[in-house]
């Protein structure tokens, strides 16, 4: 048995046929099929049913294939070991981040470590906070950025500093020059939300639900630029990140009573993962950056 072999299995599950695993793979079919047939008579088990129009894992072939795909998982992790490059001359790193952090944090935190480390290869992804922990646990990312919270088995979460949201209106908005507002009166105003994908939203529905009022929400966006377009022009009202309106002078924060709830970001990693010197250094960086976000919130 050969790690091939095992990739090969792998790759007939989840393309669920055997033309196109090989067309992924670069090889022929039945290259492909003999040696699958090797890796069953080696096992002396059944792997695959190929009775149907689609190809499927049996059952001892699920249990393999998910103690298989865990193995890959830790080879890839020991090879970047090997390959990690300790004075940070060369290496790659993978880290993702939820929506909101796109306006106001990954552009700082990849300059400085750009800055830092021009020889790290840097891909950056921006994805919910479920699909950031799946891929944390699936090693296919080295670090996220979040939110504190109940999060994934394997996970590690360390805290760097509290958001908080707030209501925001353009200039030529009538509740530019108003007083605070409460729930109930905010409930009256058309609002622009992001939509039910983002966390940030789930937070807003949380919080009218807590002050037991329907809000008017007049436009769903899952983009934040149109969303900051949109008020901007005096359309609709909208709650964002109290960092996001710090970085645009047009637009004007409303007090709310009581006061949209705020929540914890933080830097997640899977916890038995190997940690790279990028990782490291990317860590570091992190740090510093949540360190004044503290000191500008106080």
């Amino acid at each position: 048995m050969e790690l091939r072999h095992i990739r090969y299995l792998l790759a007939v599950a989840d393309h669920g046929n055997f033309t196109r695993a090989a067309e992924s793979l670069h090889i022929s079919q039945p290259t492909l099929s003999q040696q699958i047939k090797q890796l069953e008579h080696a096992l002396g088990v059944l792997l695959l049913d190929r009775s149907g129009r689609t190809v499927r894992l049996t059952d001892v072939g699920e249990a393999y294939a998910h103690h298989a795909r865990l193995a890959l998982r830790d080879l890839g992790t020991a090879e970047r070991a090997v390959h990690d490059v300790q004075d940070l001359t060369r290496g790659q790193l993978r880290v993702a981040i939820t929506p909101t952090f796109t306006a106001y944090l990954i552009g700082p935190l990849v300059h400085r470590f750009r800055s830092a480390h021009p020889g790290i290869t840097l891909t950056v992804q921006e994805t919910t906070q479920d699909l950031l922990e799946a891929d944390l646990v699936a090693d296919r990312l080295d670090l996220g950025v979040g939110f504190i919270g109940a999060h994934a088995t394997g996970i590690d979460a360390t805290a760097l500093f509290t958001e908080t949201l707030v209501l925001v209106v353009g200039p030529r908005h009538p509740l530019a020059a108003t007083g605070p507002l409460s729930a109930r009166q905010l409930a009256r105003e058309p609002l622009g939300l992001l939509n039910v994908n983002f966390a940030t939203r789930l937070h807003i529905d949380g919080y009218f639900a807590e002050c037991e009022v329907v809000p008017h929400i007049a436009i769903e966006a899952n983009s934040i630029s149109a969303l900051l377009e949109f008020v901007r022009r005096g359309s609709v009202a909208t709650v964002l990140p109290e960092a996001i309106t710090r970085m645009h002078s047009d637009l004007y924060p409303v007090p709310l009573t009581p006061p949209m709830p705020t929540r914890t970001v933080g830097l997640l990693r899977r916890n038995t993962a190997y940690h790279s010197a990028a990782a490291r250094a990317f860590t570091a960086i992190v740090h510093d950056i949540a360190k004044e976000h503290r000191r500008r919130a106080h």
